[in-house]
């Protein structure tokens, strides 16, 4: 799975490079699931265990923002709705 991505690290924060192909993260998360995802058979062990890890903080990190931003649009709907039977009522 190769990606064509512009890679860049904001001046004065000093990069985290993949040892493999060389591009530049801003945290050090972003580096272990790049290399899970796209250097994946090359890992060693600890490396595999530590992407499981950081793709699994993410995927629950996902779950609670999609909880969270589905709410806000039940709340938006129900306020709209009630907003509009008031008016519409008058």
């Amino acid at each position: 799975m190769t990606t064509t991505t512009d890679y860049s690290v904001p001046s004065g924060e000093s990069p985290h490079e993949c040892a493999y192909c060389g591009h530049p993260f801003r945290k050090e998360e972003y580096l272990v699931l790049h290399r899970g995802l796209e250097h994946g058979d090359e890992l060693p062990e600890d490396e595999v265990e530590a992407f499981y890890d950081a793709y699994e903080t993410e995927t629950a990190e996902l779950k609670h923002f999609r909880l969270k931003a589905l709410g806000v649009l039940v709340l938006l709907y129900f306020g709209f709705l009630f907003i509009y039977a008031i008016i519409g009522v008058s």
